[in-house]
C-alpha cells in the first residue's frame, strides 16, 4: 500500500455514482488509493444488493439501519453506530435496508487472507 499524506475529505464534493440493486438503489462516493478504497454509500428504502459479495470490508453504519445477510442463512442487523468487519473470501454476504441507510465502507489489500 502506498503512503497517503494527511488530507481531509469533503464528501459534498465527491461525485455520487448510482448502482441499482435487485430492488432500490445505492449511491457511491468513492476515494481510491493504491490498495485502499474508501466509500460513503447510501441505500434507498427497500434496497437489496443484486449480488453476493466475497470482498472483505469494514462497514460502519452512520445513519439508519440495514441487514447483512450471509449465504448460510445468518442475518445481522446493524444500526447507527455499529460496525462489522470481514476479510476477503470468508463469507458470502449481501445487504438489505428496509428504511434506507448511510454507510462508510473501507476495503483494500489489508483484508486479503
Amino acid at each position: 500500500m502506498s503512503n497517503i499524506p494527511f488530507q481531509t475529505i469533503d464528501w459534498n464534493k465527491i461525485p455520487k455514482v448510482e448502482h441499482p440493486g435487485e430492488t432500490g438503489t445505492s449511491m457511491w462516493q468513492t476515494l481510491q488509493f493504491e490498495g485502499l478504497r474508501v466509500r460513503m454509500i447510501t441505500y434507498t428504502k427497500g434496497y437489496l444488493a443484486d449480488h453476493w459479495c466475497q470482498k472483505g470490508h469494514i462497514v460502519h453504519c452512520i445513519e439508519g439501519e440495514f441487514i447483512s445477510e450471509l449465504d448460510n442463512g445468518e442475518a445481522f442487523s446493524l444500526s447507527q453506530g455499529m460496525t462489522y468487519i470481514v476479510s476477503d473470501n470468508l463469507s458470502s454476504h449481501r445487504s438489505f435496508s428496509e428504511t434506507g441507510v448511510k454507510l462508510l465502507i473501507i476495503d483494500g489489500d489489508f483484508l486479503k487472507n
